[in-house]
């Protein structure tokens, strides 16, 4: 018990105190949880967990995200799980969607609350790994000491954000390990597999979210990830949160139609066929002028009776773009 205490000390005085450790992000999140959150470091009370019911109302919610996530998770415990490490799945909450654990380890994980339906949001646990990489969006290791509440000292956690289609937070991917000699080179290496994952995730849900849409590389842009969906028309309809970054376009939200040409600077493979080009040139200037008619007319060249009759013939309506 006074190990706890000892580690709370240290905690608060951090916290306090103006020193460069004070100034660090570690300090910032220990700051959070004691005066945002009103955590106490010394807490002996277990994690929050949901009822199944709650629980299993939340899978259902998240099913076409567990879909795409499901199969790297897999991959991931099959790389780590042997070595003691369990793998969870989050909510953008922090609520644990999915765990992955050796038979063995089991009981030593539901005793931690790493499980399916415990609560690992900052605000709940303090800092931790779930916790402080949905607060900060940003991939964390938190080893051992660094954790606020001292209970959960005797835990390494990697984790990496997960991002949707339309660059909102979904949850994210965790490797914790209860090993009194996990260092912290073997979490780097644990540390740098989350992230492949969790760009692998975000990559799989994108394209399932744009079945009929052309994905590529959202220009000069290579890294994992960084991709846009593009329409039959060359329109630019979605962008992950990578791609939203390179391009300098909305962090969040559903994408207006772009035109392709516009973003990249090259014309990307054109619809075959004459009508198929026309349909593109008149998606196009409507999408550049934001829909209005009149205005996409003009910069076509033609009048706006001749512009409802082309897109009369392309099937093409004023909320088609």
């Amino acid at each position: 018990m006074s190990e706890l205490h000892n580690h709370a000390d240290r905690v608060l005085s951090v916290v306090e105190s103006s020193s460069a450790a004070a100034l660090s992000r570690l300090a910032a999140s220990w700051r959070r949880s004691l005066v945002r959150h009103g955590i106490d470091p010394a807490t002996v009370q277990g994690p929050q967990r949901l009822t199944q019911r709650e629980l299993n109302v939340l899978v259902e919610s998240n099913d076409s995200f567990l879909r795409s996530a499901t199969p790297r998770v897999d991959n991931l415990y099959a790389l780590v799980g042997q070595s003691g490490c369990a793998v969870l799945l989050t909510d953008a909450r922090g609520i644990v969607l999915q765990h992955r654990v050796n038979d063995g380890d089991a009981e030593v994980f539901s005793d931690w609350g790493l499980w399916s339906g415990g609560n690992w949001s900052e605000e709940a646990e303090g800092t931790n790994g779930i916790g402080t990489c949905l607060a900060e969006r940003r991939r964390v290791t938190i080893h051992r000491d660094d954790h606020f509440i001292a209970r959960n000292t005797g835990l390494s956690c990697m984790d990496a954000p997960i991002f949707g289609p339309n660059g909102q937070l979904l949850g994210a991917l965790d490797v914790s390990s209860a090993r009194s000699d996990q260092t912290e080179g073997f979490n780097q290496l644990i540390s740098a597999m989350v992230e492949q994952t969790a760009r692998q995730i975000e990559t799989d849900f994108f394209r399932a979210t744009f079945p009929k849409a052309r994905i590529i590389v959202a220009g000069d842009d290579t890294r994992e990830g960084s991709l846009l969906a593009v329409d039959q028309d060359d329109l630019v309809v979605g962008a992950t949160r990578l791609a939203r970054a390179a391009l300098d376009l909305p962090t969040e939200g559903e994408l207006r139609p772009i035109p392709a040409v516009d973003l990249l600077g090259r014309s990307e493979e054109s619809p075959k066929g004459f009508e198929g080009a026309e349909r593109a040139a008149v998606m196009r200037a409507l999408s550049r002028a934001d829909g209005n008619v009149s205005a996409a007319a003009k910069a076509l060249g033609i009048g706006r009776a001749t512009m409802y009759r082309r897109m009369k013939r392309l099937g093409i309506s004023e909320k088609s773009h």
